[in-house]
């Protein structure tokens, strides 16, 4: 029986719990209780720990440590929906309480496990019961018994997948919904799938993904250097500092800000992030050894010798566009139509995804990056982007704040309330309260049969959805079109715009469209080609 691990083990885990989750992907999405198309759970998670097992396979013979940060890392940036997200905080966490050690025994490893536990809960704001978060947090709870008992890690980790195929198969009693359709919980199942791939790592098992494998990810790039406003001191200065003490690094910001002027620190439990114009940039440097490691530093006008010195990855690094205004603003959508519409309200990037390709973290960070601003929006007009993009944040010196729209139609009515010329609290606030003044409707096709919240449902039945809810379901989308048009007049909503999708033809949406005009005669009916993909239509409702 196995009784530690080092890097290269380490490293061997995180890969083969990769290629499980990459093989049991499709399963995983079937999970999912809500019959509509969506690339949901089994496909986030797998491309979020790829990116680890990707940058995981070019680094050889790592340390513990070293393994633990190069998988955090990788898949922090390379999260996708919520699933992907909390995986990579349950990663991120083992990484934390591995930092500094060589070998990780049972005990450790149960701290590990818990430390992730503990970063994952932290960051979701009304964890629910019945989903990955029980399953990870009761195992990693039978992991710290069982390293009482007997401190080799195979035997405590044995014992925390034991405990969570326990909490798996309580899951189904645990939400009402998964209940009624008699299936575990998605995220659950890919967490124990990852624990007992690792199992299979520790005892000499080798797994290995399909070669079709379609969940394959790009290099991640490391944190660039960026322009800054027209400076009055001499030396633009940037550099991270790899946190390796309790230093306060609000005492660095003081010390900095006395230095010179445009300064910008952020800072996590992993890294500090600096920007500063001054003119002594050596006394910025000297100050900032102390909190750290530098991870890069880039220095502009400065003497060539020391530019040459602490220069050598700054030009692989990506731009980070110079400010030229307040705000700016990234929105996530899929379709050619739905884009154009977003640009024409004055949003600086458009992040290609939605329902069925939830982008990453890095795919939201490198939009951001474009934008010329201090201050980027990010609309995720998808609950399940939501998570995702406020993981940015801390990945870039931008200020970032994210406006929780889960729609289309609501990033859509929240951009007409942006105002260039306002204030922060002021754009937040408007954007924000216009959330709640659109209903949304959707129209698109089931993907399985399902018995769901009351429908007898067929694979390839339409479905029509209004907010959140499944609203109806026919195998003649005229049926759902005027059930629609007719809840709308029942609701006295007084602007009706009608985005229809990349399989619709123009005469067909017309008819839609001529449908919503005769049920609300009083209504102000726009149709508008979005190309969407899946959805055949997405309506708004003011």
């Amino acid at each position: 029986m196995k009784q530690t691990i080092n890097g290269a083990d380490l490293r061997r885990l995180i890969i083969s719990a990769a290629a499980a989750i990459e093989i049991n992907k499709q399963a995983l999405n079937e999970l999912n209780v809500f019959p509509v198309p969506d690339g949901d759970t089994g496909t986030n998670m797998a491309m979020t720990i790829n990116s680890a097992a990707a940058d995981l396979r070019k680094t050889e013979d790592p340390t513990l440590e070293k393994a633990a940060a190069v998988a955090a890392s990788a898949m922090l940036r390379g999260a996708r929906g919520n699933s992907g997200v909390i995986l990579s905080l349950l990663f991120r966490g083992i990484s934390r309480k591995l930092k500094g050690e060589e070998e990780c025994d049972g005990v450790l490893w149960a701290e590990a496990l818990q430390e992730g536990v503990d970063a994952a809960y932290k960051a979701v704001m009304k964890p629910a019961e019945g989903t990955i978060l029980t399953v990870a947090r009761l195992a990693a709870a039978k992991a710290r018994k069982a390293a009482k008992k007997n401190n080799h890690i195979e035997y405590v980790h044995e014992a925390a997948i034991e405990e969570a195929k326990v909490a798996l198969a309580n899951t189904v009693n645990q939400n009402p919904v998964l209940k009624k359709a008699g299936v575990v919980d998605a995220g659950g199942k890919g967490w124990l799938v990852a624990l007992e791939a690792m199992l299979c790592a520790l005892r000499g098992e080798e797994i290995i993904a399909p070669e079709s494998s379609d969940t394959a990810v790009k290099d991640q790039a490391d944190f660039g250097d960026f322009d800054t406003d027209d400076i009055t001191f001499t030396y633009c200065t940037e550099f991270i500092i790899s946190r390796e003490n309790d230093l306060d690094p609000e005492k660095l910001r003081e010390f900095l800000s006395s230095l010179g002027d445009s300064l910008v620190l952020v800072d996590d439990e992993e890294i500090i992030k600096v920007h500063v114009h001054t003119n002594d940039p050596g006394k910025a440097l000297h100050e900032a050894i102390d909190y750290g490691s530098f991870v890069t530093v880039k220095i502009e006008n400065m003497r060539l010798q020391h530019t040459e010195k602490v220069m050598s990855d700054a030009d692989k690094a990506p731009k980070i566009a110079e400010p030229e205004k307040t705000f700016g603003v990234v929105s996530v959508s899929a379709g050619d139509g739905i884009a154009d519409v977003f640009k024409n309200l004055g949003v600086d990037r458009v992040v290609s995804g939605g329902q069925t390709m939830n982008p990453s973290t890095q795919d939201i960070l490198e939009a951001v990056n474009q934008v010329p601003a201090e201050i980027v929006f990010v609309l995720p007009n998808n609950k399940n982007i939501i998570m995702a993009a406020e993981q940015v944040d801390a990945l870039t010196p931008k200020k970032v704040v994210v406006i929780p729209s889960k729609t289309v139609p609501q990033g859509i009515t929240a951009m007409l309330s942006f105002n260039p010329d306002g204030t922060e609290e002021e754009n937040i606030e408007a954007l924000t309260d216009a959330l709640d003044t659109v209903d949304t409707m959707q129209i698109t096709y089931a993907a399985r049969n399902s018995d769901f919240d009351g429908y007898d449902i067929h694979e390839g039945d339409y479905l029509a959805l209004y907010g959140k809810a499944l609203f109806g379901t026919s195998k003649d989308i005229k049926v759902l079109l005027k059930a629609l048009a007719k809840k709308v007049a029942s609701e006295g909503k007084e602007y009706i715009t009608i985005y229809y999708g990349d399989d619709v033809k123009e005469k067909h949406a017309q008819k839609a469209a001529d449908i919503f005009a005769e049920v609300c005669p009083d209504a102000d009916v726009n149709l508008l080609y979005g190309g969407q993909p899946v959805y055949y239509y997405l309506i708004s409702a003011e």
